[in-house]
């Protein structure tokens, strides 16, 4: 049978014309996914990257209208709520996100991980805690079992803090024993009355068996000591802390002072602290160092002051070198007074948050031995 060749001159016009429609398709095809992937999305990025939040909420919201099937939308747009303190609207967003019977599993636990810091942010500690409690096994166990930890140092729960850090500890987050160790003081503060001494002794020395060269639990043992009349031993246990030439020094020299008094042990005290003061020369120490001079000779103590000033410029030592003067006017040193109150607070080394009093846990941020043991005007 003879081949036409007039078919393949009609079949190549047919074929050019089916591909030239093929590739119209696929260019149509393109468009849609482009309209698909709402533009809205691009804007709320923009806005993102300019810090822009309200203005990126609404065109989150907008993206997420023109496609509610994508996850990923919903976890910006309840992130966003939940950094402009919009709590609830970020909860209903996750919660939507939970019920969603198409949801992977990594999805659904990253949603009820968003969910467990919403409640968290919002306050509510008792919901923060129960969706954090089904994360157990999950990838995000750790994060749930640190978020656990910091609701119930909120709560000062301190049994279950200890027991969550141990926990950690395990799982090879860290050493948590300096923690411990301040939970174990918490408890001890608790039995605040004579009759509960023992038990609070025991914690302590407890705190320090684990974490030995802890300051506080050291102190706080020392004041208990002191509160049941054995006067003697606390002294002598501050004096162990003065001789490992602590940084936190400055916190126990007033009380050291004050019982070298108590206990007729000044000289030796006063010759410690003037070698620590050598090593160490904060305004905390300074001034025990005065008190304990002033019992002996009160004249030596606006010498000792001038020496300081000599090194180091202080406004607060000059103000109490002031003090000391007859001849100075008192509306100076009134202003002179009032100038130096800021300068004696400490301040938190992680966020900045001051204080007249030394906190072993920020009050702002609420971490841990972020207050140094010196004063603003020293740092």
């Amino acid at each position: 049978m003879e081949f036409d060749q007039g078919w393949i001159l009609l079949g190549l016009p047919i074929a050019f014309a089916l591909g030239w429609l093929a590739s119209r398709f696929d260019l149509r095809q393109l468009r849609l996914d482009n309209q698909r992937t709402p533009k809205a999305y691009f804007k709320g990025l923009n806005h993102l990257l300019n810090e822009q939040q309200d203005q990126a909420i609404d065109a989150f919201i907008e993206a997420v209208q023109s496609d509610p099937d994508t996850s990923e939308l919903h976890f910006a747009l309840g992130n966003l709520f939940r950094r402009r303190g919009e709590y609830e609207r970020a909860v209903r967003v996750h919660q939507h996100l939970l019920a969603r019977a198409d949801l992977s599993q990594s999805d659904r636990d990253r949603a009820q991980h968003a969910l467990a810091l919403d409640y968290l942010k919002a306050g509510l500690l008792d919901r923060a805690e129960q969706a954090l409690r089904l994360l157990e096994g999950t990838a995000f166990a750790s994060m749930s079992h640190l978020a656990l930890l910091s609701i119930y140092e909120r709560s000062r729960d301190w049994g279950q803090a200890a027991a969550m850090a141990d926990k950690l500890a395990q799982a090879g987050e860290g050493s948590f024993q300096a923690r411990q160790a301040h939970y174990l003081c918490e408890q001890a503060l608790a039995l605040n009355s004579a009759e509960h001494w023992p038990a609070a002794q025991a914690l302590l020395e407890k705190a320090l068996a684990l974490s030995p060269h802890n300051v506080r639990a050291s102190l706080t043992l020392a004041q208990g000591l002191h509160r049941a009349g054995q006067v003697r031993q606390a002294l002598a246990l501050l004096i162990e802390l003065v001789q490992a030439q602590s940084p936190s020094l400055p916190l126990v020299a007033p009380h050291l002072a004050r019982w070298a008094q108590e206990c007729q042990q000044v000289t030796p005290v006063r010759a410690l602290l003037q070698q620590a003061y050598q090593h160490t020369p904060s305004l905390d120490v300074l001034k025990a160092l005065a008190d304990l001079t002033a019992v002996d000779d009160p004249a030596a103590v606006p010498a000792l002051l001038l020496q300081h000033l000599d090194k180091e410029p202080s406004l607060v030592v000059a103000s109490q070198w002031m003090q000391g003067q007859t001849q100075t006017p008192e509306g100076l040193q009134k202003a002179l007074a009032r100038a130096v109150k800021p300068l004696l607070r400490y301040r938190c080394a992680a966020c900045g948050f001051e204080a007249t009093q030394h906190f072993w846990q920020c009050p702002g941020c609420q971490a841990w031995d972020s207050y140094p043991a010196r004063r603003v005007e020293e740092l």
